[in-house]
């Protein structure tokens, strides 16, 4: 499925200008079909897994108990 450049800054979450640098820059991949630019926007999948998967495993780490430490001696 092929988005203009303004929908695929609202599916991303990121300003139109960012999209069109991006683009311009050749980081995104889009065609010019001679009025404006067209992304493809399976090429997004893997990025938004990946990025899906780093939150879970932030949450994770987040989430963790700290262990007591068995050396910590009480000062008072």
């Amino acid at each position: 499925m092929y988005l203009t450049v303004k929908e695929t800054a609202e599916y991303l979450t990121m300003p139109d200008s960012v999209i069109t640098e991006l683009i311009l820059t050749k980081r995104i991949r889009a065609i010019h079909d001679g009025e404006q630019y067209l992304v493809n926007r399976d090429q997004f999948q893997t990025h938004l897994k990946q990025v899906e998967r780093y939150r879970e495993l932030m949450e994770e780490i987040l989430n963790e108990p700290i262990p007591e430490d068995l050396d910590v001696k009480d000062e008072d």
